[in-house]
């Protein structure tokens, strides 16, 4: 065969295999279960960690369906099939939308190639483009989910041929063997088309009973029922009554059962929530051990539920220990703060009574000067002598406080008696800045003391 005459072949070739394809609707994909049964998946699937996530069709019209996201266990796939009926739905669909499309464009730059291979002068030229033109033709099906890799074949074989004139007319003898490794042929396998409704219907059970959410199972039975009202006269009446009977059997089974586990999350909280206030932590380890037993009486249905429970309890049973260890400090270091609160319990009762006038002081309301010049004579020298009190480290910080009440509610006394003798309202501001702060640290201190003095409890 002469070089013009193998580069006209592959032209006419290329034209006769580029008939029209006629176009598709959405993609639809099938899940295929292990029970050998299969699900529509409207457009691609997700696979996430060990759960599949997709849209499922289920009523409306067959080119605008109404679409149901649903999640399943991984494991209830068979991934072997799957995949294969995902790789053919994929090239059907590129087959009746862009595929003829791409494969004109791929054939129109092929054959000027070769008209330009055929009437040129420069063998060596022509040598390089032929043998581009080779790979380019070569490497197409496997970028184009295999469409039409026969006749690429074909052609590529017919391009071999022309080559090898060139290498003969060049005077070489090299001749290649170039081996591509070629997508599967995934066109000829069956891609079935939108379920009818009595399939959706059987489909929505099916999924029903392996999804693992209790808002997707009940969700899916309730668009079943929906189904089966717009099944019409498609499903006879006495199937139709069965069908809904089982719907609505098995959402009322999936309210009770949520009740239930409610029921006794609830009860095995409250219990859990008492004993780890009170840090037994022997009881709360006996609720967490009721878990399983009462999961198991109900039927082990609910095991999102059991975790988030376990997971709650797991939570008190920490803090019960940390109670239990908190509690247990507070006995030992008891009786030091019971001495503390001997040692300044007078002094932080003077601080107590003052606070009337301390609030007068705050509010520029007084007191009067007479009860001032008591005040200071009642705060002389207290402050040192809370200073020189050995404190446990424990009580550092509240002692530390109370030292700077009794220093703050000096200073406002002395401070109130210098405004009320210059008549300085500026001064008296500065006096109430001092008496807020002193009843601000006298009230902290009060309450500092008295949860020193009781058993620790959660916050």
């Amino acid at each position: 065969m002469t070089l013009r005459t193998s580069s006209c072949v592959v032209v006419v070739w290329l034209a006769a295999a580029s008939a029209a394809y006629a176009a598709a609707d959405a993609t639809l994909f099938r899940l295929f279960l292990r029970d050998g049964t299969s699900v529509i998946s409207y457009g691609e699937f997700a696979r996430v960690d060990d759960e599949v996530v997709f849209s499922m069709p289920l009523g409306g019209p067959s080119d605008q369906p109404r679409l149901h996201v649903v999640t399943l266990p991984a494991a209830e796939i068979d991934w072997i099939r799957t995949d294969r009926y995902a790789a053919a739905a994929r090239y059907q669909q590129y087959a009746d939308t862009r595929g003829e499309n791409d494969f004109q464009l791929l054939s129109s730059d092929i054959a000027r190639v070769l008209n330009e291979v055929a009437l040129s002068t420069d063998k060596d030229a022509a040598l390089i483009s032929a043998e581009q033109a080779r790979h380019t033709l070569s490497d197409w099906p496997a970028t184009h989910y295999g469409y039409r890799q026969r006749d690429v074949r074909e052609v590529v074989s017919l391009l071999d041929e022309a080559i090898s004139d060139l290498k003969a007319a060049a005077g070489r003898n090299d001749f290649n063997l170039a081996l591509v490794a070629t997508p599967e042929e995934t066109g000829y396998e069956q891609v079935l088309g939108m379920p009818g409704i009595t399939e959706q219907i059987d489909a929505t059970f099916r999924v029903a009973k392996l999804a693992p959410s209790v808002a997707d199972r009940i969700s899916l039975l309730q668009e079943a029922l929906a189904l089966i009202g717009e099944a019409g006269a498609l499903i006879p009446p006495v199937e139709a009554d069965r069908l809904r009977h089982t719907a609505e059997e098995e959402i009322h089974t999936e309210v009770v059962i949520d009740e239930q586990y409610a029921a006794m999350s609830k009860r095995l909280l409250a219990a859990a929530t008492s004993a780890a206030g009170q840090a037994r932590i022997a009881d709360v380890e006996r609720v967490l051990n009721q878990i399983s037993k009462d999961d198991a009486r109900l039927g082990s249905r609910r095991p999102e539920v059991v975790q988030a429970l376990s997971t709650a309890l797991q939570v008190q049973l920490d803090d019960a220990r940390r109670l239990r260890l908190r509690r247990d400090q507070w006995q030992i270091h008891r009786a030091s703060y019971r001495n503390y609160q001997r040692a300044v319990g007078s002094q932080l009762l003077q601080l107590v009574k003052m606070q009337p006038s301390l609030d007068a002081i705050r509010r520029l309301a007084g007191p009067s000067p007479d009860a001032l010049v008591t005040l200071r004579s009642r705060l002389a020298g207290g402050a040192d002598r809370l200073q020189r009190l050995t404190v446990p480290e424990e009580l550092r910080t509240t002692h530390e406080l109370l030292v700077s009440a009794w220093r703050f509610a000096e200073s406002a006394v002395d401070i109130r008696y210098t405004a009320v003798s210059s008549g300085d309202v500026a001064v008296a501001w500065q006096a109430s800045s001092s008496a807020a702060g002193a009843i601000l640290m006298v009230t902290r201190v009060q309450h500092d003391i008295k949860a020193l003095l009781e058993p620790p409890r959660l916050q």
